[in-house]
C-alpha cells in the first residue's frame, strides 16, 4: 500500500498497520526509514518487527536498530543517565542518544539480554511524532536500504526496491542530500559524538 504523507488518514493508517506488526517505510526528519513497533506488552516479541526489518535489509550485523519517541520526557522512562542540557535541548530533532536501560524498564536489559544501551531519538517531524504517540510505545527506525548499500533517497528507488517488502509506504517525495542523525553516546555524564549528522554538536 502507498499513501502519500498528506493524505488526511495518513497518520491513523501509519499507526494501525505498526500496531498491527506490520513494517512500514515512512519518512523522518531526516532521510526515510523503516519501521516497526517495540511491543512493550509481549516481551517474547520484542525483536519481531526488528527481526522482519533486518530480513528485509539482510542485515546480519547484531547492532541495535533506532527507537524513536513521541516525546522528550520518555526517554526518564528508559534511562537513569544524566543528559546534558544542551543535548536536550535539541529535541525533538535529528540528534539520537545512545543511553544505558535502567533495571526496571520495560527494556530492562534482562529483557534484551544482548544490549544494556538502547540509540533513541525524538524526530523533529511532528507527523512522525504523532504516529509514535498513538502507537503508545516507541518505534523502531533505520535507513532504507539493502545492508551494506547506499542509503535510497528518492522514492521511484524505494518502491521499486521495497514494495513487495513493506506493508505501507508513505510518499513525501524525494529526500536528495539529507543528512542522518547526529550519533552520541552517554558515559559517566560525558557526551561522545560517533557520528556528525543534521544536527551539530
Amino acid at each position: 500500500m502507498i499513501l502519500k504523507k498528506s493524505d488526511p488518514d495518513s497518520i491513523e493508517k501509519t499507526a494501525e498497520i505498526l500496531k498491527q506488526g506490520g513494517i512500514v517505510i515512512i519518512p523522518t526528519d531526516t532521510v526515510y526509514g523503516f519501521s516497526g513497533i517495540v511491543d512493550l506488552k509481549n516481551a517474547s516479541s520484542f525483536y519481531k518487527s526488528d527481526a522482519k526489518i533486518r530480513a528485509i535489509k539482510g542485515r546480519s550485523e547484531t547492532k541495535p536498530l533506532i527507537q524513536l519517541l513521541a516525546c522528550p520526557e520518555d526517554l526518564q522512562l528508559y534511562t537513569q543517565d544524566i543528559i546534558p542540557d544542551n543535548l536536550l535541548s535539541k529535541w525533538p530533532g535529528a540528534l539520537t542518544i545512545i543511553v544505558h536501560i535502567k533495571e526496571n524498564s520495560p527494556l530492562a536489559p534482562n529483557s534484551i539480554p544482548e544490549s544494556k544501551t538502547i540509540a533513541f531519538r525524538c524526530p523533529g517531524d511532528k507527523w512522525l511524532r504523532e504516529i509514535i504517540a498513538r502507537c503508545n510505545t516507541p518505534v523502531f527506525s533505520t535507513s532504507v536500504n539493502r545492508s551494506g548499500q547506499p542509503v535510497l533517497d528518492t522514492f521511484s528507488e524505494i518502491t521499486r526496491e521495497f514494495s513487495k517488502d513493506a506493508d505501507l509506504i508513505i510518499d513525501d517525495g524525494d529526500k536528495k542530500g539529507s543528512l542522518p542523525s547526529t550519533l552520541v553516546s552517554i558515559e559517566n555524564g560525558n557526551i561522545r559524538i560517533l557520528r556528525q549528522g543534521a544536527v551539530k554538536i
